[in-house]
């Protein structure tokens, strides 16, 4: 066990579960070799992975999105829906505006 009955109860206390989920699955034999300092960096990174990715699926569902699961990297390119590939590209790489000014 890596945080005690007591610090579990505050973290919960807290409304911090994402941080205790973290910690509690942290194993104590990787663990070991690290300083206090690397096991938080790694629990807090970690709870803060999930923190985002339930965020950003919340998001996902409240915008009521026709395809929620579109994927850019699942785009068929063939040749007959003329895609230009360097407009999927760029908003791939987040240039929404020079994309849409390529489209005009």
């Amino acid at each position: 066990m890596i945080i005690d009955t007591e610090t579990k109860r505050k973290l919960r206390e807290m409304n911090a579960s994402d941080l205790l989920d973290a910690f509690e699955r942290l194993d104590e034999r990787t663990t070991a070799p690290m300083s206090h300092t690397e096991v938080v960096r790694l629990a807090v990174d970690n709870a803060h992975s999930g923190h985002m990715d339930a965020k950003i699926q919340r998001l996902v569902k409240r915008a009521g999105l026709r395809y929620p699961q579109a994927d850019l990297r699942t785009i068929d390119l063939v040749e007959e829906r003329r895609l230009d590939r360097s407009v999927i590209a760029g908003l791939d790489a987040g240039n929404y505006l020079v994309c849409f000014v390529k489209l005009l």
